[in-house]
Order: C-alpha cells, then structure tokens, then sequence
C-alpha cells in the first residue's frame, strides 16, 4: 500500500494556519510591518496625485514581492522540508485570524462591563470609522462587520491564494492587502494614487469572499441560522454595499447570526451609507462573541480545504499532466 505524503505546501499551509492559532502576530518585528515600513518608503520617491504614479508604486513592490516567492519556491524545489518550513513562515506570518478575534473578543469585553470609553479607543484597532459618534450597538455592529470582512481578508484569502500559488501567492496577496489598507482608502491623498491598489485587492478577493460566503452559509445551523436564508439574504443585500467583496461576506455573518449590518459609517468627513443587510436585530455585544466563534469556524474549514487543494488534488494534477 502507498501512502501518499503531504505536499510540501499542503503541509506548509497546515503548519502555519496552526502557528497562528498558537502564537498570533508577533508584538515585535512582524514581516509585514516591514513590508509597510518598505513600501512608505518607496512611495516617498514615486508618490505624484495620478493613477500611473500609484500603478508603478504597486507594481514594484507586489512584483517584487512574488517575484521573491518565486525564486525562493525554484531554489528550494529539491528541498521538500525547508519549502514547507519556509511556506509556513509565509503562512504563519500573513495569516490574522488569532489576533482578530482576540480585538473583537477584547472588545466585546469592554461592552460587557459597560467601559464605552475603552471600547471606543479599541475599536480604531479594527475600524476606521469615528468612534465619538458610536454608542455601544454601533460599536458593536462595527465590531461584527469587521470580524466578518477581516474573516475573508485576512483568513480565507491568504489560504486561497497559498493554496493555488504557494509561496507567491501567500506573499503577493499580503502584499496587496497591505498596500490597500495603506492607500487604497478614498482621501483627498490617495483617490488618484491608491487607485490601483484599491483594484487589485477587489480583483484578488472575488474568489475569496465568495468562498467566505459558501462557507458561512455552510456553518449557519451551527450559530442558530440557515444555509439558504443566509445565501438569500446575500443575493437581496450585498449590492447595496459598496464594496464588491465586503458586502458579500458582511450580508453572510448578517444572515448566519439572524443580525441586521450595515447602514450610515462616518469616516473622517466622508460619510458612506452602507445599506441594509440582513433581517435580524440589531448587534449585541454577546453578538461579537458568536461572530468570533464564526470566524474560527470559517477559518478551520477553509484550512482544511486549502489543505486538500494543495495537497492531494494538485499531486493528481501533477501526475496527469
């Protein structure tokens, strides 16, 4: 009988997804901090207010970046334990799935015992919506919706892409999400220069959140929810989101968690109104628990299945081709 050994991705991918439930983010030193501290840099020399200016900025560095991943994946092909020690750093290193929810959770304490002070100031952890303005339900409706975004981001996207990429997938999908983060937002600053960024993050989640979606739908009955009310409820409300891929998953924790999200977010001096999702009520600070709760869920599922996408399902390709 043979067995069939692990990839050294699949295996990479697993080991990592574990050491971030282990261990979290690091406090010091995290490599995507470097890379922020790296790409500020870069846009220091490149920045100019136009679309060309911001395409070249995210060109260089996630081209960088993967390219990177590329020549680390080639150098270490005949060596199957350092490429799946070193797909697990990646992995482990871009993954935020422990330190979400330990925000949301910390956060979710705060309401608890009725610190709004606190909560606000831990809020700006997750959100970047004015927390002056947000009573312990916005709080806690903010909370949800970034756990449930965060979820997809942070999560199921590097997995996704780990799985179909390895290596430069981890890497170049971080490198996106971070940049987006840092200058993808509608400012005065970046309308123009973060144009691109803003893009490509949409462009790369499409597959991601949607797996987010199925999955969610998938986990309901566990939350007290039902798969096809939750899929229903995406198909009415996501559209009224103005992100392509937020909406989506926030619409699915809306109708997994029988929670109404959405609505009117004060961002600075801009204000977006979100639109309804869901059918339930509103949030509840015990609700950033089950959403927690969800989240893990979500996130165990979508390793297993990076897993097996890297794992045995490519070792079959790989023979048939």
């Amino acid at each position: 009988m043979h067995v069939h050994m692990p990839t050294p991705r699949a295996a990479g991918l697993l080991l990592g997804y574990l050491g971030d439930l282990a261990f979290g983010d690091p406090r010091r030193g995290h490599p995507v901090a470097g890379f922020g501290s790296a790409a500020m840099l870069v846009e220091s020399q490149l920045y100019a207010d136009r679309r060309p200016a911001g395409t070249l900025h995210v060109g260089l560095l996630v081209g960088l970046t993967v390219g990177a991943g590329v020549a680390a994946d080639r150098q270490l092909r005949q060596h199957p334990m350092l490429r799946t020690a070193l797909t697990a750093a990646a992995t482990w290193a871009v993954l935020g799935g422990r330190s979400l929810q330990a925000e949301a959770r910390t956060v979710a304490g705060q309401l608890d015992r009725g610190d709004l002070a606190a909560a606000r100031v831990q809020i700006t952890h997750l959100v970047g919506r004015n927390p002056d303005t947000l009573d312990a339900a916005g709080i806690a409706r903010a909370c949800v919706e970034s756990v449930a975004e965060n979820t997809s981001d942070a999560v199921v996207g590097p997995l996704f892409w780990g799985a179909v990429a390895g290596l430069p997938g981890l890497l170049g999908y971080r490198a996106v999400n971070t940049l987006d983060a840092m200058i993808g937002h509608r400012s005065e600053r970046y309308l123009r220069f973060g144009w691109a960024a803003a893009r490509l993050d949409d462009v790369l989640n499409v597959l991601p959140s949607r797996l987010t979606v199925l999955v969610v739908a998938l986990l309901a009955p566990v939350l007290g929810g039902r798969p096809w009310q939750t899929l229903r409820i995406v198909s009415r409300d996501a559209r009224h989101h103005p992100s392509p891929n937020a909406g989506p998953v926030e619409a699915a924790f809306a109708g997994a968690l029988d929670l109404t999200l959405g609505g009117v977010n004060t961002y600075g001096a801009t204000v977006e109104d979100r639109g309804t999702l869901g059918d339930g009520r509103a949030p509840l600070p015990q609700d950033v628990h089950r959403a927690t709760r969800l989240s893990a869920l979500v996130g165990a599922v979508c390793a297993g299945i990076a897993v097996i996408v890297a794992g045995p399902v490519r070792s079959l390709v790989n023979r048939r081709t």
